[in-house]
């Protein structure tokens, strides 16, 4: 079973992105990325550790396949995290708007 690698991957590319372009750097959305597909990738690599299929695989793209999954749902969910956060940031800045005019 080889579908923590693609977790890995996917971190590591984030990683260096982050690294070379600033903007991203100081993002605390992009580090909350990059410590989502980190832990996926950790969360593989025991569990594969643990069960002694670290670098065996019957079906190479069956397992490729299944890491390709488990970062996008990876992905998926930051989008909603990152989304609702927003969404609760801007309906802060509504209530405050409001309040200010009622004074």
């Amino acid at each position: 079973m080889v579908c923590y690698i693609i977790p890995t991957i996917a971190a590591i590319v984030h990683g260096i992105s982050r690294k070379k372009i600033k903007l991203l750097g100081n993002d605390e959305t992009q580090k909350h990325l990059f410590l989502l597909l980190t832990g996926g990738a950790i969360f593989g690599f025991i569990d594969h550790l643990w069960n002694g299929e670290l670098f065996i695989s019957k079906n190479l793209g069956k397992d490729l396949l299944l890491g390709v999954t488990i970062t996008i749902i990876i992905f998926l969910v930051w989008g909603i995290i990152v989304f609702a956060e927003k969404a609760k940031q801007s309906q802060a800045t509504e209530e405050k708007i409001i309040k200010d005019t009622e004074k």
